[in-house]
């Protein structure tokens, strides 16, 4: 590998070191029938410009999300204020890592300390914590939380409308344990059907608001019903829906989490994000990941430090409460910086224009001969359920086909719905112009096609 700048004699010094003396002696745990012999089959290198020449080819073929998208289901495009890559790009922040020594990384501290109280305010809870790796890993949590909050129970009830990534991160995790994962099913309106699932040996429901399917949920009904129960109540919310729909908090829920994914971060193939996690005070020593805490030096100076840490490298594994020992601080920080640019004046305007949109496009797809909205009484915010005439795989095509990003096919996640349903999703992003621009192309689609 000419491009490792390591001479044979350096080489030759490493492998003395390990105590082998070639190569070959160094990987000969690896069995022979798994290791390649002879050079790599790669090409030979491009030069800067050919390179440049064929990532802007291979670039070419995406369909720019600002042409417009309509494609959701847990990753948006919303606007990103400038303020947010100038702050985050700041080096005092691109280099920083893990805060070994807290105590010496104020400016960190007190971005978190800010991150944490916006949070909290935004899912009408206590307290939060510093983040989380993403929105799965963070409901995932809060059932361990609750499993650890409500001794001896073995039933975890999860609302068949929340997000299938979170719940299949659920079952890996529950896999070797004595955990039982049981599924509240979607009613003929999509909301969840708690009926009397929760009992006296479940220690968690949780449920997502608005779920998969864009239906927003009976909250207070389904925290009444799990306390009732005795058991923890978790919602995972969609954070930009906060600026106009009710808090989880506000419903009564003990656990709030989410993925912040919206607050800043582009959708970029999926990632990376951050997860929220909030909670009622009296359930704070059960809280996984990082809690900054506010305090003061020894000369009365205001000053911040990490007052929980539920799993680091100098904490006894035995006794940690949670397998995350960090948080996504980067990611999450773009998260602060929106928040803070945002405000909640602004957090409820990008929420009332995302609605707007959505309705806009709902009252016109619905009046298209052979389109329907079979959850349009249940309430929704800015994504919605459409059942086309046609397979789902054929109506995106057509969209394809006048330069947007259609839907999500919900064949695969909820096959109990046919091939025929389109989740389509709206945000502040989407014009007017693309919106009608969609109308236009499902009008031809569902037109009689002449017969040659």
């Amino acid at each position: 590998m000419p491009f490792i700048q390591n001479s044979e004699s350096d080489r030759q010094e490493m492998l003395a070191a390990v105590g082998v003396r070639t190569m070959a002696d160094l990987f000969e745990q690896i069995p022979a029938e798994l290791r390649h012999n002879g050079p790599l089959p790669i090409d030979a290198g491009l030069s800067e410009d050919e390179l440049r020449a064929e990532m802007t080819e291979l670039a070419s073929w995406n369909t720019p999300m600002a042409a417009g998208c309509f494609l959701g289901a847990g990753m948006y495009r919303h606007f990103i204020p400038t303020v947010v890559d100038s702050l985050q790009g700041r080096h005092e922040f691109v280099t920083a890592y893990t805060p070994y020594q807290p105590e010496g990384s104020q400016g960190t501290l007190t971005a978190f300390f800010e991150f944490q109280t916006m949070v909290a305010e935004l899912m009408g809870m206590e307290i939060a914590n510093a983040s989380m790796y993403d929105g799965c890993s963070a409901a995932t949590e809060a059932v361990i939380m609750a499993s650890n909050l409500v001794r001896n129970r073995t039933k975890v009830v999860v609302s068949h409308g929340v997000h299938p990534h979170t719940r299949r991160t659920l079952e890996t995790y529950l896999k070797w344990t004595e955990m039982e994962v049981v599924e509240a099913p979607l009613g003929a309106d999509g909301r969840t059907e708690l009926g009397d699932l929760a009992d006296d040996n479940t220690c968690a429901v949780l449920v997502q608001n608005p779920n998969t399917l864009g239906v927003i949920e009976d909250l207070d009904s389904i925290a009444a019903t799990t306390q009732a129960a005795g058991a923890i109540s978790i919602c995972s919310a969609y954070p930009t829906s906060l600026g106009l729909l009710r808090s989880p908090g506000e419903a009564g829920f003990d656990i709030a989490v989410g993925d912040g994914q919206c607050l800043g971060t582009a959708p970029a193939f999926g990632g990376p994000s951050f997860g929220l996690f909030a909670c009622a005070q009296k359930h704070v020593r059960k809280m996984p990941g990082r809690i900054v805490g506010e305090t003061v030096d020894d000369k009365g100076r205001r000053g911040f430090a990490l007052t929980f840490q539920t799993r680091e490298q100098h904490i006894r594994r035995a006794k940690a409460t949670s397998n995350i020992c960090t948080n996504n601080a980067l990611i999450a920080l773009r998260g602060a910086i929106y928040m803070a640019a945002a405000g909640p004046h602004g957090l409820a305007e990008v929420a009332t224009y995302s609605l707007a949109k959505a309705q806009y496009a709902a009252k016109a797809l619905g009046a298209i001969p052979g389109f329907e909205l079979p959850y349009k009484d249940a309430g929704s915010f800015n994504e919605f359920v459409l059942k086309c005439p046609v397979p789902a795989a054929r109506v995106n095509k057509a969209i394809d086909a006048v330069g947007m990003i259609g839907g999500l096919d919900l064949k695969a996640w909820y096959p109990e719905l046919g091939e025929n349903c389109l989740l389509l999703a709206f945000t502040e992003t989407t014009t007017r112009a693309q919106i009608d621009q969609l109308v236009s192309a499902l009008t031809n689609l569902a037109a009689p096609q002449p017969v040659a």
